[in-house]
């Protein structure tokens, strides 16, 4: 839910560097989600949030855990999760923010299966409103 939050709040900002991200997301993978069926952006959504849960919480988060306190493994694994964004600055911080959810997430429940499932439910909501954008952008007046 507060990756959810997040986005709600991304998409209705006022902020200019938020709303030029939105705009550029939208210019950038609006081609390539909208001709995507739903049942395939599910599927994209599940198989990243999957990858990048086992990237980041999994392999790195957990592997600088062993040598760092659990935060500072916390702090490093959301930076790089957010440089592994790097979009814009903007989408970079977001990103790290987000991670340091996961990340806590993963803390607190010792395994993978609550951020994977965040992670992939956002962006089952993220994917789909960047598709279905694009193709509103794009449909002809009238």
């Amino acid at each position: 839910m507060p990756l959810l939050l997040g986005l709600r709040w991304t998409l209705t900002t006022g902020t200019n560097s938020v709303r030029r991200l939105v705009a550029l997301v939208v210019e950038q993978l609006g081609p390539l989600l909208a001709p995507l069926s739903r049942l395939e952006l599910l599927l994209l959504a599940a198989l990243a949030g999957f990858a990048e849960e086992i990237l980041f919480r999994g392999l790195v988060q957990a592997g600088l855990a062993r040598v760092l306190p659990e935060s500072g493994a916390l702090v490093i694994a959301s930076a790089a999760f957010g440089l592994a964004h790097f979009i814009t600055p903007t989408y970079a911080v977001l990103a790290g923010l987000a991670g340091l959810y996961l990340g806590a997430l993963f803390l607190l429940q010792g395994n993978l299966i609550a951020p994977i499932v965040a992670h992939a439910v956002y962006d089952v909501v993220a994917l789909n409103y960047v598709a279905r954008l694009y193709r509103h952008q794009k449909e002809p007046p009238g």
